[in-house]
């Protein structure tokens, strides 16, 4: 920490403290600063280090700090206005506004004092020749809060009829005020609208977009407009979530939260601040704070999630149930003071209505990670209400869902089951609840398949009873015995073959244990591996054709017959995958899927289209891919389960991000990972989804959306799990976010760790890349020296591996730090004159590639662009005349050897070349040679003659051009 000496020492060390993360630390520090000032005797220092003292207490928890330095402030003011230069009488006035929402915020202030406020604003704005507009912007603030409506709208309207002025607030600012109003008043839309310009980054602040963000999420959900809210919402959090002056609009998000079903993800908020539940410095966002905090319990509450532990007040554990009394008491508690205050009770009705909000979407997948709350116990088989519908009407309707093979037969079976304990029941009631019982076993079915089959035998069904033993071969056949299914099949085959042929049994029976052969003969050929032997695949074939000869072209209703043709087109598909013929098994399987869907069965289709897809994008027919998945998706609907919807949204993403569709892509990785999360693979599939997601996001340019999916997937991602490439991809594509929101000591870093993975590669292009990519964060971050050693680093690398753009462009970049050092122009010109070194030795060992060349030939070109704009800043206002004419000459010299090699080029380099040629033009009037100077310009006015207006640079260069021809003849003139 810098010692306090002087005014200037004093200064910097409150620009430094500015730098500094709100908090408690920084506003000690202020204390600290105003203490060294009083000791400098200046009254000035005193001014300075009060304004920052203000300004530190403004943007933290504790704002109620910050009455003490203002009146202060107004006393020296009132009593000595000539120790204020003209920046303090500014900053004075500004903090007034300050002041007056800072009293609104604290309930112990009374609103007669406020109110007189408001008129000593007034009047001392009136003096100092201001605006009315920062008065009623306060007057609206005070009315609003209090709930006078008329007055709100009076001042409102007052407000923007003012003049903007010097003690206006920025732009950003005022939109986010006057939105805000709007949505309180019902008008969302209006609120969106006039939010627009803050969200899209035309006006910003340093408290703005992300109170705008967080203001609009409501709307946006009373709207509709769920992808902007979730959008924002992951905009606004990363922006807000490290500011801790932003309590309230951290609430905002955290009701986003309780409103969109992800209650998970607001505990993991909660979690994150937690001194927010007990921060007292600011009790109207406490308030805000604690009243979304009951929202987001009785939420959970009403989940049957009441008893689960949840982040709260430091100092002890917390259900969810005990969290709400305790938030709801303090949340109206502070509302019922400022009602106090204010003289009714309009905070507490609002207060009231936040926590008693009403979801407004089941769940809205955001993408990130987030661990879905257990789900409550379900209710016991006992606790069914007592006018449950009655065996017979159970059996009745079981018997129809089975018979036209709805998804959930099984669960009506199990109903039957269920009321049938106890109950005397004839051989085909029992035997049918035997089979459903038996298939919903599976592999263990076996034995009561054998049972089931016994009692359709006793109740006179005998075909039905070959069909069950049939089952019982299969279900061994699935546990590895295929053998002995294919001999207990062998019986059930010959007679049920017999009972058909005499008419004793019907066509539903007998292609049921034809399926069931063809199926245990199939289990045969996937358990031979490949290749199979031929006679393996003939008896399959064989079986299957035998099927279809009995089933195929069946045009009755009976669904079960017309869903054993489709499958057995399905199983012949992959008899021909394994011959090796994809184009027949894309056709059969084709086949397959249309028959599921016409027998009006679509859900069985789902699986076969899958597969489908996979083999249509492996035969390059992307088209074909994304059809199958997407009617995949359609005909699944409610019935697919969490995992399989997930993995058909994930191809579709994939195969849509092919095609660069980055938009639907990215909103199919997003479903992707929630119904991965859904089906609890949120570590593996779910992490692959937010992987692909984030890439996507990218694509689009949505870097702070990217950057906290990509940041969500990272604990995930693994090398053994997911492989290497796809954790080094996501460090990559964070790093690549990172930079582009300014945030690049960070982006560095996770440059620097996928480099680390990426080093111990057999190919080393990806390692060199991203040591420059990381160079040029580190760079950006302002630590030139460890941005040297990543250059110097990426250097070698893509000198090993024969890259010599790569390795010039390092050179290019240190001979760039290095000018920026104290003394380092002499290691500047050596490092740029390498680059030059560099281009010239690849030129002269260039084979015949003529392309290759040509590049090489353009990087020359711009080494030596370079050198020359290095040399000439290199040119420093306090060095002597000759070394300046010096430095000028030699850059003059290396930018006309620029024009020649880009000229050597052609029109291919036009741009190039006039831009060099411009460069050099400034240098001759820089070193008092006019005539030349004019020249250059002529030249670029020549090369353009005849461009059209919508050629940009062509328009740039010209303009650029006759500046410099009038600045030559001013020069001439003089």
């Amino acid at each position: 920490m810098s010692e306090i000496t002087d005014f200037d020492s004093l200064r910097r060390a409150m620009a430094e403290n500015s730098e500094r993360p709100e908090g408690p630390a920084r506003n000690a520090r202020a204390e600290q600063l105003l203490a060294e000032a009083e000791k400098l005797g200046i009254p000035l220092a005193v001014i300075e280090a009060l304004g920052h003292q203000l300004k530190v207490y403004n943007y933290s928890s504790e704002k109620d700090k910050m009455f003490v330095p203002f009146a202060r402030l107004l006393r020296m003011w009132d009593e000595r206005p000539e120790d204020f230069d003209e920046y303090e009488v500014h900053s004075l006035h500004w903090v007034f506004k300050w002041m007056s929402s800072g009293m609104l915020d604290q309930p112990h202030v009374p609103l007669a004092s406020i109110e007189k406020w408001l008129g000593e604003m007034e009047h001392r704005y009136r003096l100092a020749g201001h605006s009315e507009r920062a008065v009623r912007s306060a007057e609206f603030s005070v009315a609003a809060h209090i709930g006078d409506i008329a007055r709100a709208e009076r001042a409102y309207a007052a407000w923007l009829a003012a003049d903007r002025d010097s003690m206006a607030d920025c732009h950003a600012c005022e939109l986010h005020g006057q939105g805000w109003w709007q949505a309180e008043q019902g008008r969302d839309a209006q609120a969106l609208l006039l939010w627009r310009p803050v969200l899209e980054g035309e006006f910003t602040c340093a408290h703005e977009p992300h109170t705008v963000l967080a203001s609009s999420l409501t709307p946006l959900l009373r709207l509709g407009r769920t992808d902007e809210a979730r959008a924002n919402h992951l905009r606004g959090f990363r922006l807000a979530r490290g500011m801790e002056s932003m309590r309230g609009a951290y609430a905002d998000h955290v009701e986003f939260c309780a409103l969109t079903g992800n209650e998970a993800r607001g505990l993991e908020l909660l979690a994150e601040r937690p001194a927010y539940f007990t921060d007292t410095g600011h009790p109207r966002s406490r308030m805000d704070f604690l009243s979304v905090v009951t929202l987001l319990m009785e939420r959970l509450g009403e989940a049957g999630l009441a008893d689960r532990q949840v982040p709260g007040p430091a100092g002890r554990t917390w259900t969810a149930r005990e969290l709400a009394t305790h938030a709801r008491a303090e949340a109206l508690a502070l509302a019922a003071r400022f009602d106090e205050r204010n003289g009714n009770s309009y905070v507490t009705e609002r207060a009231r209505a936040r926590m008693a909000q009403r979801p407004l979407a089941d769940r809205l997948p955001l993408g990130v990670r987030a661990t879905r709350p257990v789900s409550a116990p379900p209710v016991p088989p006992e606790a069914v209400a007592a006018d449950a519908p009655d065996l017979p009407a159970l059996l009745a309707a079981a018997r129809r869902l089975s018979d036209t093979l709805q998804p959930n037969a099984m669960d009506a079976w199990a109903a039957v089951s269920r009321a049938a304990q106890g109950v005397e029941l004839d051989a085909r009631d029992r035997a049918e609840i035997a089979d459903h019982e038996a298939m919903d076993r599976g592999p263990e079915g076996a034995a009561l398949f054998e049972r089931a089959a016994e009692l359709y035998a006793e109740a006179g069904d005998p075909g039905e009873a070959l069909a069950a033993r049939t089952r019982a071969a299969y279900v061994r056949a699935l546990s590895g015995q295929v053998d002995a299914a294919l001999a207990a099949v062998a019986e059930p085959y010959d007679q049920v073959l017999a009972l058909y042929a005499d008419d004793a049994t019907g066509v539903r029976q007998t292609a049921s244990v034809l399926m069931g052969r063809a199926r245990i003969l199939m289990r045969r050929v996937l358990e031979a591996g490949e290749p199979a032997g031929e006679r393996v695949l003939a008896d399959a074939e064989s079986a299957v054709r035998e099927l279809l000869a009995l089933v195929g072209g069946y045009t009755g209703d009976d669904v079960r017959i017309a869903s054993r043709e489709a499958e057995a087109q399905a199983m012949l598909a992959d008899l021909a995958m394994r011959g090796g013929d994809l184009e027949a098994a894309v056709e059969l399987l084709g086949r397959a899927t249309a028959g599921f869907v016409g027998a009006g069965l679509p859900w069985f289709a789902v699986e076969y289209e899958a597969r489908l897809a996979g083999l249509a994008h492996h035969l390059g027919d992307i088209s074909g891919a994304e059809q199958a998945l997407r009617a995949a998706l359609e005909h699944g609907g409610a019935h697919l389960e969490a995992v399989g919807r997930a993995q058909l949204h994930l191809q579709l993403a994939e195969v849509l991000g092919g095609r660069g569709l980055s938009v639907e892509a990215a909103e199919h990785a997003l479903e992707a990972a929630h119904w991965a999360d859904e089906a609890g693979e949120g570590p593996t599939l779910g992490a692959w989804a937010r992987h692909q997601l984030g890439g996507f996001l990218l694509r689009q340019e949505r870097w702070a959306e990217a950057a906290e999916v990509l940041e969500s997937a990272l604990p995930d991602l693994s090398a053994e799990t997911h492989g290497d490439g796809a954790v080094v991809q996501t460090q990559w594509w964070l790093g690549d976010c990172l930079s582009e929101l300014g945030e690049h000591r960070e982006a560095a870093e996770r440059r620097l760790q996928a480099a680390e993975i990426a080093k111990e590669w057999p190919e080393q292009h990806d390692h060199a890349t991203l040591a420059h990519l990381a160079a040029e964060s580190l760079g950006a971050a302002g630590l030139p020296a460890e941005a040297d050693r990543a250059y110097a680093r990426a250097g070698d690398l893509w000198r090993s591996l024969g890259n010599v753009h790569g390795l010039v462009r390092s050179l290019r970049a240190r001979a760039w730090l290095a000018l920026r050092a104290e003394d380092g122009t002499g290691a500047a010109r050596e490092l740029m004159a390498d680059a030059v070194g560099e281009c010239e030795a690849a030129l002269d060992t260039a084979g015949t590639d003529e392309e290759a060349r040509q590049r090489l030939v353009a990087e020359l070109g711009h080494t030596r662009r370079q050198f020359g704009d290095l040399l000439a800043r290199s040119a420093t206002e306090d060095a002597d005349d000759d070394s300046i004419r010096a430095a000028l000459e030699d850059a003059l010299s290396q930018v006309t050897e620029a024009i020649a090699v880009f000229a050597s080029l052609g029109d291919d380099a036009l741009d190039s070349r006039t831009g060099a040629e411009l460069a050099a033009g400034w240098l001759e009037s820089d070193l008092g040679r006019p005539s030349r100077a004019a020249a250059r310009a002529r030249a670029v006015l020549a090369a353009y003659d005849g461009a059209g207006a919508e050629d940009e640079t062509a328009q740039g260069r010209r303009a650029e051009a006759e500046q410099m021809q009038q600045v030559v003849e001013e020069q001439e003139a003089g």
